[in-house]
C-alpha cells in the first residue's frame, strides 16, 4: 500500500444497505477472553485515567503552586511579578492542558492511520510518561517552565486518548460488545477526576512540600498498565481495512475471540472484506468535512462531544463548593461534599457498561438529555432565590446530585464512542478527531467564560446549559439513529442525507 500523509485517510463509499435484525453469532452474548479483558482494563487505567487524574489534580494544591512559581520567578530571574501577572501565569498553566488536548485531538486522527490504534495508546503512554517526569523534577530544577511544559505534554497525550482510546477498544471488541467497551474510556476519565482530586487532598499530596509528587503520582499507573503492552494486539479493523494485512486481522482475531470460534471470526472476516472491497478514494481532512454524505455523521459526533461539556458538568463541579458552603457547611467539609459529588459522578459511571449493553442508544440519550434539563433550570431558579427559602440551599445540592446521576447516564458515556458506531473505518480517525476537539474547544471555552458570565448573569448562567440538552433531545429523537447492534455499514447511510436523513 503506497505511503499516504498523516492528513489522508481512505474513504469506503458504501452503498445503501438493508437494516434487518440479524441472528449472526456476532450479536449473541460473548464471553470477553483473557485478552480482550486485560486490554480493556489497561487501556482504561493506563490512558483514560490519567486523563481525569490531570484535570481534577490541580485544583486543591492551587494556592501551594502559585505561591511556588511567583517564589521561583523571584529567585531565579529576580522577577517580581503583579497579582494581575501570577493570575495570568496561573491562567496559562491550567489552559495549555486544554490546548494540548486540542492539538492532541487533531493530530490524533494521523496518529491512528499512520502507527495504528495500539500505536496510539503507545504513544500516549510516552507523552503522560514525559509530562509526569517533568512533573516530578521541576521544583528540584526551580523550573516554571518545566511545569508549563509536562501540562502541555499531559494536555497532548490526553487529546490524542479521547481521540483514539475509543476507537481502539470498540475494534477490539466484537459487535456485541462494542457499547461496552466504547465507555471505558468515559469511565475511566470519570474515576480519574476523584482519583485526583483524592491525591491532591491536604491529608495527602495536597500540601507545600509534596504537590509536585500529587501531579506525578499517575505514573504509578502508567508502569504498571504499560507493561504488558507488547502482548497487546493491533486493531483487526486498522490491519484489515487500512494496512490490507489480512493475515495479520485474522491472527488478532484469533487471539481476541479464541481459535476456537471459527463462525465468529469468518463473519467478522466478511465484514471487513466487503468494507475493504468498496470503492475507495484518498481524501483529506477538507474533503472529509466537505463531504454532504458525512455531514451529519460530523454534526453528531461534534455537537455530542461539544455539548457534553457545554452542558456545564465542569461548571458545576466548580460551583459545588461554593453551594456547600452556603448551605452551612465549613470550607473543609465542602470540600468533602464535593469530592461526594465526584464519587456520585464516578459510581453512576460504573454502570455504563451494563447500561450500553442492554439499552439502545436513542432512548438512554434522550432520557438524560431530558431530565439533565430540567435539574440545571431547577438549580438556576432555585440559586436565584437561595437567600429568600432556608430549604433552597438543600434543593441546590439535591439538584447537583441529581443533574451528576442523569448525566452520566447518556450524555456522559455515549459521546465517547458514538463516532466509532457510526462513521466507517477509513474516514472514522477524522471523524473522532474532530469531536475531540470539539470537546476540548468547549471545554477551554467554558473555563475561560464561566467567571465572566457567573459575574454578570448571577445563577441564570446555568439556562444556556439547560437549552443545550434540549438541544441535545432534539438532535437524538430527529437525527440519532440507533446503532446497537448495527455495524457502522449499516448506520452510515441512514445519515447520509445530512439534515434529509431519515433515521428512524
Amino acid at each position: 500500500m503506497e505511503e499516504r500523509s498523516e492528513s489522508q485517510v481512505l474513504y469506503n463509499s458504501s452503498t445503501k444497505v438493508k437494516i434487518t435484525s440479524s441472528d449472526s453469532p456476532q450479536l449473541e452474548k460473548q464471553p470477553w477472553g483473557k485478552l480482550l479483558t486485560l486490554v480493556g482494563y489497561a487501556a482504561t487505567f493506563g490512558s483514560a485515567v490519567p486523563v481525569g487524574y490531570c484535570i481534577g489534580g490541580i485544583n486543591s494544591p492551587a494556592s501551594y503552586m502559585r505561591a511556588w512559581c511567583n517564589e521561583t520567578l523571584i529567585e531565579r530571574y529576580d522577577f517580581h511579578i503583579t497579582p494581575g501577572g501570577l493570575d495570568i501565569l496561573w491562567s496559562t498553566i491550567v489552559s495549555i492542558f486544554l490546548v494540548g488536548g486540542a492539538i492532541g485531538s487533531l493530530g490524533g486522527a494521523g496518529a491512528a492511520d499512520k502507527f495504528g490504534r495500539k500505536g496510539c495508546f503507545l504513544l500516549t503512554g510516552f507523552l503522560f510518561s514525559v509530562g509526569g517526569i517533568l512533573f516530578m523534577f521541576c521544583r528540584m530544577a526551580s523550573s516554571v517552565e518545566m511545569l508549563l511544559l509536562g501540562r502541555l505534554f499531559v494536555g497532548l497525550a490526553s487529546g490524542l486518548t479521547t481521540a483514539s482510546l475509543p476507537m481502539y477498544l470498540t475494534e477490539c471488541a466484537p459487535l456485541a460488545l462494542r457499547g461496552t467497551f466504547g465507555v471505558f474510556c468515559a469511565m475511566g476519565v470519570t474515576s480519574g477526576v476523584v482519583v485526583g482530586q483524592v491525591f491532591s487532598l491536604r491529608y495527602v499530596f495536597g500540601t507545600n512540600d509534596l504537590w509536585h509528587y500529587g501531579l506525578s503520582f499517575y505514573l504509578v499507573l502508567i508502569i504498571v498498565c504499560y507493561l504488558p503492552s507488547y502482548y497487546f494486539p493491533e486493531s483487526p479493523k486498522w490491519l484489515y481495512v487500512i494496512k490490507k494485512d489480512r493475515e495479520g486481522a485474522n491472527r488478532e482475531l484469533q487471539r481476541l475471540r479464541g481459535a476456537n470460534q471459527k463462525e465468529i471470526i469468518q463473519k467478522e472476516i466478511e465484514d471487513m472484506e466487503a468494507e475493504a472491497s468498496a470503492k475507495t478514494e484518498t481524501v483529506s481532512f477538507g474533503r472529509v468535512l466537505s463531504d454532504p454524505r458525512l455531514t451529519m455523521p460530523l454534526i453528531i459526533v461534534c455537537a455530542f462531544q461539544g455539548g457534553q461539556q457545554l452542558t456545564g458538568i465542569n461548571a458545576i463541579f466548580y460551583y459545588s463548593v461554593s453551594i456547600f458552603e452556603r448551605a452551612g457547611l465549613s470550607s473543609a467539609n465542602a470540600e468533602w461534599a464535593n469530592l461526594g459529588a465526584g464519587c456520585v459522578n464516578t459510581m453512576t459511571s460504573l454502570c455504563g457498561p451494563y447500561l450500553m449493553a442492554n439499552f439502545n442508544r436513542r432512548p438512554i440519550m434522550q432520557f438524560s438529555c431530558f431530565f439533565c434539563a430540567i435539574f440545571l433550570f431547577a438549580f438556576a431558579f432555585i440559586l436565584n432565590y437561595i437567600d429568600y427559602v432556608s430549604w433552597f440551599a438543600y434543593g441546590c445540592i439535591a439538584c447537583i446530585f441529581c443533574y451528576i446521576f442523569f448525566f452520566q447516564f447518556g450524555i456522559g458515556p455515549i459521546p465517547f464512542f458514538i463516532g466509532s458506531e457510526i462513521f466507517e473505518v477509513a474516514p472514522r480517525p477524522i471523524g473522532m478527531a474532530m469531536g475531540s476537539l470539539s470537546s476540548w474547544s468547549c471545554n477551554f471555552i467554558i473555563g475561560m467564560a464561566f467567571p465572566t458570565l457567573q459575574n454578570a448573569w448571577g445563577a441564570f448562567v446555568f439556562i444556556p446549559f439547560s437549552i443545550t440538552c434540549i438541544l441535545l433531545f432534539l438532535l437524538t429523537r430527529f437525527y440519532l439513529p440507533e446503532t446497537r447492534g448495527r455495524d457502522p455499514s449499516q448506520v452510515a447511510p441512514l445519515i447520509s442525507k445530512g439534515f434529509s436523513s431519515k433515521v428512524r
